[in-house]
């Protein structure tokens, strides 16, 4: 049996076809899929993936020629630009997001994986499952080569812009390291026991849950244990990792505060300038929006709308979101359940994607060093529109989706429709 991760509904697994996916047939959510490589491929892929990141980080990412000048960089130069120019905030964020976690990532990959190929499991499984999937949401490859793309657009109209090595390197991590987690399972290290099957739940009905038949769900597994008179059990019993409570503890209470906090930086964050563009010795400070005007009237009119929907309309929409699906929660709601749900997907989806604004600061600030000439400095709106990145990201992690089809389920159970 399987747990909706986002609705608790109880499924039986079946065996799938070649490259099919199995959806909840509650909420739509993403169950699981058939997995016909085993080992190999996701293995393959990790260890092409490591050899593109070196490769990614060793030669030159992109140059930039104007009056007879050659400035180069590599991926981790703009996290100097952000350290010399006193943000450490910002310098931490963007290599943690765009080169430790994915390097982090691709070793936990090879670390589980590569001694499951030789018959057994890796010392300290249970934590490096859990390192991995804690910094999931946080590794930001597409995210940074988005930036790129945007960054190298912008600086043609300034100077001669030349790809490095590096860049296409990049480009081809982002793919690889992509394939090899989506090709990922837990169960590749934790196979299928007939324990799995034993448990006795006679019958599944069409609104069974994880949590009506005393299941507690591995997060890292997936594997359903039963709790103990207490509502909790120690240990899972496939992967060995903790279990704990039905429902994330404290979660809308926790949500709520990293939501205020994140509306509240959300005004520095748009008064204050990101950056300062000066040529030859001129320059004058840019906000988010003025950014955007400027590229309108630039004739930029795609990058512009890149800039304006990353940076503006995700962030308030996703706060929007979840202040939508906080009171809902709270005034126990039973209104369409599942497209409540899929509101809940768009904010995890979209949250990450405005740290594009961020990556796009630190490339420019990194290869636009041209003394008199040209240089990008970045300001410190950046830092709040970073924290308020991160802050929303948080709060989407600590909202539990599975609440919205508890308060559905009483309404079911009272006689009114959920």
């Amino acid at each position: 049996m399987i747990s909706c991760h986002e609705c608790d509904a109880l499924h039986r697994k079946v065996p799938l076809a070649r490259g099919a996916k199995a959806k909840c047939s509650r909420c739509g959510a993403f169950l699981y899929k058939s997995y016909p490589h085993g080992l190999d491929w996701p293995l393959a892929l990790a260890l092409g993936a490591l050899g593109l990141f070196l490769v990614a980080h060793v030669f030159p990412f992109m140059s930039l020629k104007i009056e007879g000048r050659i400035e180069e960089n590599l991926v981790a130069s703009g996290v100097g630009a952000m350290w010399d120019a006193h943000m450490p905030e910002l310098a931490v964020l963007v290599a943690l997001t765009s080169i430790v976690f994915p390097l982090l990532n691709i070793l936990g990959l090879l670390w589980l994986l590569l001694p499951r190929r030789m018959g057994f499991v890796a010392p300290g499984a249970v934590t490096v499952a859990k390192i991995m999937h804690a910094l999931g949401p946080w590794s930001l490859l597409a995210v940074f080569m988005l930036g790129v793309l945007v960054a190298f657009v912008k600086l043609l109209d300034l100077a001669t812009v030349i790809p490095g090595t590096s860049m296409f390197a990049f480009a081809a991590l982002m793919l690889v390291a992509t394939a090899a987690n989506a090709s990922f399972h837990p169960e590749l290290i934790w196979p299928e026991s007939e324990k799995d099957k034993s448990w006795p739940v006679a019958d599944i009905g069409e609104h069974a849950t994880a949590e009506q038949h005393g299941l507690l769900v591995c997060h890292l597994c997936h594997a359903l244990t039963p709790a103990d008179a207490s509502g909790v059990h120690t240990r899972c019993h496939r992967c060995g990792s903790t279990l704990h409570s039905h429902r994330k503890h404290n979660s809308l209470t926790r949500t709520w505060a990293l939501v205020i906090a994140a509306a509240i930086l959300v005004i520095p964050a748009n008064v204050y300038p990101v950056m300062t563009v000066i040529q030859f010795g001129q320059g004058e400070p840019s906000t988010i929006m003025s950014g955007v005007l400027l590229l309108i009237a630039q004739g930029m009119w795609g990058l512009a709308m890149i800039v304006f929907v990353a940076s503006v309309v995700v962030p308030l929409m996703k706060l929007a979101l979840l202040v939508y699906l906080l009171v809902s929660v709270q005034r126990r709601s039973a209104w369409r359940p599942a497209d409540r749900t899929r509101l809940y997907r768009v904010t995890e989806v979209v949250g990450a994607w405005s740290m594009v604004d961020i990556f796009l600061v630190a490339i420019l600030s990194a290869i636009v060093n041209l003394d008199a000439l040209a240089s990008i400095e970045p300001g410190i709106g950046a830092s709040f529109f970073g924290a308020v990145v991160v802050i929303t990201m948080f709060a989407a992690l600590s909202f539990d989706p599975r609440l919205i089809w508890d308060h559905a389920m009483v309404r079911t159970s009272q006689g009114r429709p959920a």
